[in-house]
């Protein structure tokens, strides 16, 4: 019984809070938020005070949707249409939200106002449709993508109107850059050990990157072949040219330092408790090499138009490192600490074949190519 007291208690307070919401909404003159919380917390529980709020908030709120109406429609701007469309349109979520509750309706008379939405919605669409009509006779690729962006929103209030479909996709394909990206060139008896299959492979993932990584619509990618077989105009050719991939040759620096400690050489036990300890202190020389060797990769790449002008070109680096460490000694191992003997027992490393060096120069290359491409062609 306590329990169901508790929940009772809980349910009123947000009744009540629910109502001063409400009722702060409406003295804000937030009249539209007013009304649709109204109409919730009338569904739940009515009052006589929640009904005079709602009454007076969708009368407020019919009252300056339709003062903007007035003035919208003196405006000369061309969008004026879009904007009344607007103010229709909460007029009519107003009307819906009181449409869906019965104690709402036996309240308030609301006016449904979708004929309006209807005719305005016509007005609008034929405006941008205009518009875009106005940036196709401009005939050059920025004023086709307004053009695009205009047959859009005018679908928007008109969807499914065909003759706005077919001129949005006309615009679309004349706003549209064609990239082509080219087979990769390098010279081959550099890479020898970077074989024709890997190539092809970098290049195929490089294209796909590009092609479900772009974040501009108004730029597709092409492979060369498919841009032959689909008859595909070329805009612009992305070429790629492996100038330089060096494997490196191994470098030492080596160190050299003295250790030494005291051992015990001699015990003398005279009783249990009466030991005499004879130290003597050896040493050892510790020689450590540090073994590094760099690799180096060179990608240029190339941006040019359907003439054989150069747009835009980058080189893009990728490098590989490699590192071991290792110790030798001479003197008396006993000077040795176990930190030392780690060191020395360390098995030497030998750098990795030329094939996984290339390969981890190309996959960071890629990385910051991708990076670099998408940058230049977001900004077209």
């Amino acid at each position: 019984m306590r329990k169901i007291y508790t929940l009772f208690i809980l349910f009123a307070i947000v009744l009540i809070t629910g109502c001063k919401t409400a009722a702060k909404l409406y003295d804000k003159g937030n009249y539209d938020e007013a009304v649709q919380l109204a109409v919730k917390k009338l569904q739940k529980k009515p009052d006589d005070e929640m009904r005079s709020l709602l009454q007076s908030a969708y009368q407020y709120a019919v009252n300056d949707h339709e003062t903007r109406i007035r003035q919208l429609s003196d405006n000369t701007n061309e969008l004026k249409w879009e904007w009344i469309y607007n103010e229709y349109a909460s007029l009519q979520r107003l009307y819906e939200a009181i449409h869906r509750s019965p104690e709402a309706m036996a309240i308030v008379n609301a006016t449904d106002y979708s004929s309006y939405l209807n005719t305005y919605a016509d007005k609008a669409a034929d405006t941008r449709f205009d518009r875009g009509m106005q940036w196709m006779d401009k005939n050059d690729k920025i004023s086709f993508r307004n053009a695009f962006n205009e047959f859009e929103m005018a679908l928007q209030y008109r969807p499914g109107d065909l003759a706005i479909i077919d001129r949005k996709d006309e615009a679309y394909a004349l706003a549209v850059i064609n990239v082509v990206v080219m087979p990769i060139e390098s010279n081959r008896y550099r890479f020898s050990s970077y074989n024709d299959h890997e190539v092809r492979n970098f290049e195929n993932d490089l294209l796909r990157q590009l092609q479900f990584n772009n974040s501009n619509r108004f730029v597709k990618f092409y492979s060369s072949w498919e841009a032959d077989a689909g008859n595909i105009q070329a805009d612009q050719f992305l070429d790629f040219r492996l100038s330089t991939i060096d494997i490196g040759r191994t470098r030492d620096d080596n160190s050299t330092r003295e250790v030494s400690k005291e051992i015990v050489v001699k015990e003398t036990v005279y009783r249990p408790d009466s030991i005499v300890k004879e130290y003597k202190k050896v040493y050892a020389k510790i020689r450590t090499t540090r073994r590094t060797m760099l690799s180096e990769g060179n990608l240029q790449i190339h941006v040019r138009d359907a003439g054989g002008r150069w747009l835009w070109s980058d080189n893009v680096q990728g490098n590989h490192n490699w590192c071991t460490e290792f110790s030798t000694y001479t003197g008396d191992e006993r000077a040795l600490s176990d930190s030392d003997k780690q060191l020395v027992d360390r098995r030497q490393d030998y750098p990795p074949h030329d094939d996984e060096i290339i390969r981890c120069i190309m996959n960071e290359i890629n990385s910051n190519m991708l990076t670099r491409v998408r940058n230049y062609f977001s900004h077209l």
